[in-house]
């Protein structure tokens, strides 16, 4: 089949581009509002973007009223965010989270979640999050779009610290995936989560190349 994504009829029963994308890993950002009230929001369109210093962002469509996500107005006005991996065991805290509910509302009191102290922002990390990023804001960049919520604000944030949970890390110094077993985002109402790993490494003897593979830089 071919379409052209709002100018032909796909012809399907649920339109299927979310889930031609898949797995996306959730971004659980929790953020800090101006008046010092917490909030916590998935966002399957996460990512990170380099790693040397390392970035991420995340993208926030509208809410159904058309205004722009609290996520979005907390870490522009305040400066920072902290994104906390879900796993399958927060999965239904994070789909608590998932609700539009007003602004003065902490998402972290609504699904039950204890808060823990960042080190360098003011926005509090998810105590049982396995991994949390603690970010510093960048930039937004504003993607227009059609109706109420087809606007998108992708925010990017410099990662100025990061958290990981003693008893996930190997003694080969690798994160043990299939114990963490992070959730992830396909299309419709879908999720999954990491339950196999394989490895395979790029063919060849550049060594520079490999390690970045990593994350590493290797030296000028």
């Amino acid at each position: 089949m071919f379409y052209e994504p709002g100018k032909t009829e796909h012809g399907l029963s649920h339109d299927p581009f979310k889930s031609c994308v898949v797995p996306r890993p959730i971004g659980w950002i929790s953020t800090t509002s101006a008046n010092g009230v917490a909030n916590l929001a998935p966002y399957s369109q996460f990512q990170n973007l380099t790693f040397d210093p390392p970035y991420v962002m995340f993208a926030a469509n509208q809410r159904t009223s058309g205004r722009r996500k609290d996520s979005v107005v907390n870490a522009e006005q305040t400066g920072d965010f902290v994104y906390n991996m879900v796993t399958y065991d927060l999965r239904e805290a994070m789909n608590i989270t998932a609700q539009e509910v007003p602004f003065d509302v902490d998402e972290f009191e609504l699904a039950g979640l204890e808060k823990a102290p960042s080190t360098f922002v003011k926005s509090p990390r998810v105590a049982a999050s396995p991994i949390q990023f603690e970010c510093a804001y960048h930039q937004t960049l504003r993607l227009p779009g059609k109706g109420f919520m087809g606007t998108s604000d992708i925010v990017i944030g410099r990662v100025l610290g990061v958290h990981i949970l003693d008893d996930l890390i190997q003694s080969d110094g690798k994160l043990d995936m299939l114990k963490i077993r992070p959730l992830a985002r396909l299309g419709y109402y879908d999720y999954t989560s990491v339950e196999s790993v394989f490895e395979m490494a790029i063919p060849g003897t550049n060594e520079d190349l490999r390690s970045g593979m990593e994350g590493t830089t290797p030296d000028p």
